[in-house]
Formats: structure tokens, sequence, C-alpha cells
């Protein structure tokens, strides 16, 4: 008789009734948007404070270029001496004092500007002040050896490569990027998805072994239909979970985005990224990124993460119960866990610092059917265009080691849940998948 579908349900009701899986469904969206909340709202504070900035240019060439911003005031300071300068700052609680020092050549001149101040200043201030200090005085050298700066700037050119396929598909360098970051999603995602759901499959087979409760179970369910619907179950479960840590999420994030008025997308450099898209060249960069993204094979990215995904994480999972059902504890199972976690960081190291560069090399395309890796390496890989050939052989290969890692897993599974008290070694797994 096939008691799957009871066992399925039995897993996913019991891991979904169980209140550590109850509070920590409804606390971690909640402590995750309150970290995020607190974030946004210190940056928001520091977005909103107001810099008073006192410039003393005693050589009287850079003062015009420190224009004041929505968050940034610049006091110009005239005919005084230093100390009187430092006087003045301090009394006014000004956030600092900018000194010029009075010298004809531009290359003494620039080794001879400091920056006074009581606490120690951001790096993008001071990166700021001296992009500005830095431009100005270079034109000025120019201009001092007889350089015509309009004409240097007219004489510019900038080249950007078209990119096109013998097929006429346009594309561009940023469309490399889009495809990385797609890749690398479903990549990390579905690492981080065997990482902490296989662990709950591995736990909850030692749990039952511990409580002895399996002894009876086992007498009236085949060992491959316990762990494959331990798998199921437990993977339904965790499809439960993350599906309500999205949904509750946006909803709090809505919520304090309207009570407390936060910004939760603030960012310190709200003002740059602002000032950025206002320049053409970058708002044709947003033009090419958009372009990539609708140069995605969207379809085809959406099916085959579907499918990889839920193979490479049945393959993973079988062998995180069989890890389980050969040990009492689970600090036993730190010796067998670095062979399972090795192909998988393997594969995210070869996904980004190999498929980036030639998506179709090599190493890129073997990776890309070795079963342990392919899930994630080929996702990587198919925003590049990957022949549908190439997706198949790869999916029927994962399925086929899956079921094969199902069988061998099934037989440690069948004598290891029933062993107790002793350590196994991998010499011992070995006979107990002879038997």
């Amino acid at each position: 008789m096939n008691h799957l579908p009871l066992i399925i349900k039995r897993e996913y009701l019991t891991k979904v009734k169980n209140k550590s899986f109850i509070i920590m469904t409804i606390l971690s969206p909640i402590i995750m948007i309150a970290l995020i909340s607190v974030v946004a709202y210190l940056s928001q504070l520091n977005n909103n404070k107001t810099r008073v900035i006192s410039v003393l240019d005693e050589s009287e060439m850079v003062k015009d270029v420190f224009k004041n911003t929505e968050n940034t005031t610049y006091h110009i300071l005239e005919n005084m001496t230093l100390s009187d300068a430092k006087t003045i700052v301090k009394e006014t609680a000004n956030y600092g004092l900018l000194h010029i020092e009075k010298f004809d050549d531009f290359d003494v001149l620039s080794k001879h500007i400091k920056f006074y101040s009581e606490e120690s200043p951001s790096l993008s201030l001071i990166s700021g002040l001296e992009s500005k200090i830095e431009k100005k005085l270079t034109n000025l050298k120019l201009q001092q050896k007889g350089v015509d700066i309009e004409m240097i700037k007219a004489s510019k050119i900038n080249v950007n490569l078209a990119q096109e396929s013998f097929e006429g598909e346009k594309t561009s360098k940023i469309d490399s990027v889009v495809k990385l970051i797609f890749g690398g999603l479903a990549g990390y995602l579905l690492f981080m998805f065997i990482i902490i759901y296989g662990n709950m499959i591995m736990r909850s087979v030692i749990e039952e072994k511990t409580s002895r409760i399996i002894e009876v179970i086992i007498s009236s369910v085949k060992p491959v239909q316990l762990m494959l619907g331990k798998i199921i179950g437990t993977s339904l479960a965790g499809i439960t979970q993350f599906v309500i840590w999205l949904i509750l999420g946006g909803v709090l994030m809505a919520i304090v985005s309207a009570i407390f008025g936060i910004d939760m997308v603030q960012s310190p450099q709200q003002d740059m990224v602002q000032q950025a898209m206002e320049n053409p060249d970058v708002n044709m960069k947003v033009q090419d990124i958009l372009t990539a993204f609708y140069n995605l094979p969207i379809l085809n990215l959406i099916v085959a993460f579907i499918l990889f995904f839920i193979s490479g994480y049945l393959l993973y999972s079988s062998l995180y119960a069989a890890i389980g059902a050969a040990v009492d504890n689970e600090t036993d199972t730190q010796q067998f866990m670095l062979p399972i976690l090795m192909p998988l960081i393997l594969a995210v190291y070869i996904g980004i610092f190999t498929v980036i560069e030639d998506p179709h090399g090599t190493v890129s395309t073997v990776f890309s059917f070795i079963p342990f890796t392919s899930p994630v390496v080929m996702l990587m890989r198919i925003p590049f265009g990957v022949p549908l050939w190439q997706q198949l052989v790869s999916l029927l290969l994962l399925i086929a080691t899956f079921m094969l890692t199902v069988w061998f897993a099934a037989k440690i599974y069948r004598v290891g849940i029933l062993m107790y008290g002793k350590k196994p070694s991998y010499k011992e797994l070995i006979k107990w998948i002879k038997y």
C-alpha cells in the first residue's frame, strides 16, 4: 500500500503546527523589518542632518567651487588668521573648517590643505571636498600652461561599442551584469534553501530516531516512502513559511512606512543618485538596463528555475535525510556535512568567477552537467543563452542522480534509522548500502 501521501500530510502538519515553527514564522519577519526600520530611520536622521563647513581659502583660488546643497552649507571666511577661524568654528559649533594655505605653485598648494573638525568626518564628505578642489586646481594649472579647457572638453570622445548577435539581437555591457544578477540570485536562493530546510529534514529524522517513534512507523512503511514523505512534507512546510515571510514582510513594511513615515529604501547616497539621474549619460545607462532586462529569456528562466530548484533541493535533501538516519545526535553530523557542502560551495564559486567571464566555456559547461553542481551553475548560465538540449540533458542527469541517490540513501536510512549508540564511519555506511 502506498503510504506516501499520508506521510507527507503528517510531516507537513507536524511542522506547521509546531510552536517553534509558528513563533519563528511570525517573529522572523517582525525582527527583520524592525532591523531594517532602525537602519532606515538612522540613515534618514543622518541624511536630514545639515552640516555647516567653514572655508578659509588664503589662496583665493578655489573658494568659488563650494556651492550650498540641501544638507551642506559652506561658510566662506575672509581676512582672518587660521587661529581666529578655528575659534569662530568652535563658537558656532560648525561641523568643520577647511583651510587652504596660500601658495602660487599648484602642486605645493595641493599638499597644504587641511580639514579641522571635532569628530571624524565621513568618507563621502572628504571625498567630495577632494573632488571639487582637484578639479578646480587641475583646470587652473591647465590654464596657466595656456591650455584651452573648453577645447579639451569639446575634443573628448566617448566610445561605446554596440553589441549585436549574428541573428540581429542587440545587447550591451549591462546585459552581462543583469544576467549575472539574475543567475546569482537564483543560485544563492537555492543554496540557502538547501542549507536551511535540508538541516530541518536532518533534525526531524534525528528527533524521531532518538524518540523511538520511528520503530513503530518503520514496521508498516517502506523506508524509501518514509524518507520521501519527510523530504516532501518538510519542503512544503518550508515553502509555506517562505510565502508567509514574503506576505507578512510586505505588509509590515507598508505599515511601518505609513505610520512612522520611514522611507524603507532611503540610502545615504540618495542625493547623489538623484543628481546622477539628471545626467543624460546615466539615463542612457538606465535605458540599457531596462533593455537588458527585456532581453532576458524570462519564460525559460522561470521554468528552468522551478525544475532545477526542485530537483536540486530533492537531491541534497535525500543526503541530509540519510545523514540524519546514520547518526544519533546533531553533533555527529559534522563529519558528514563537508562532503555535501563542498559541491554547493564549488558551484557558487564556479558560477561567480567563471560563468560571468565565459558562460559557454569548457569549465562552465562541464559543471552545468555535473548533477551536484548543475542546479546552481546551469541557473547562472541560462540567462546568457543555453541551448534547450543542454538544459534537458542537465535536468535529466540531475533527476536520474536524484533517483539513484534516493535509492542509496534509503538503504542507509533503512539500516541507520534503527541503529543507536554507535557513531558510524564511511566504511560502515558502505556496508549498509550493500545490505
